[in-house]
């Protein structure tokens, strides 16, 4: 089994920047696409990044790009969600994700999720 706790939330004003990392443990291999979620309107959860392991090839949503930047530490078995020019709109618990091989923007894709880590953006 996959574990994965998140960290880095917090409250910040609008055009700040917040740090969130999510520490795996518990993988045999280092073959898992490893994804950062979190709630929206009519989805349960709606994609904001990825990143692959193996390579580090990164994906994002389109309302991220230019502001977020995923980033690994394959040492460390960390992932880091770096989220600059915060908005009211971000606010939101941002949940790690991991699945096995293959990039998806599907939550019901994703195999193993960390509790979240609350973020707070205020006007």
């Amino acid at each position: 089994q996959v574990q994965l706790v998140e960290s880095g939330g917090g409250l910040v004003q609008a055009g700040g920047s917040l740090r969130l990392s999510c520490a795996a443990s518990g993988r045999t291999f280092s073959t898992y696409v490893m994804g950062w979620f979190r709630p929206a309107p009519g989805k349960e959860r709606e994609f904001v990044a990825a990143i692959r392991w193996s390579g580090g090839s990164t994906y994002y949503a389109d309302f991220v790009k230019g502001r977020f930047t995923i980033s690994r530490d394959n040492a460390k078995n960390m992932v880091d969600l770096q989220m600059n020019s915060l908005k009211p709109e971000d606010t939101a618990v941002y949940y790690c994700a991991a699945r096995f091989l293959t990039m998806s923007r599907s939550p019901g894709e994703y195999d193993y999720w960390g509790q979240g880590t609350q973020v707070t953006v205020s006007s």
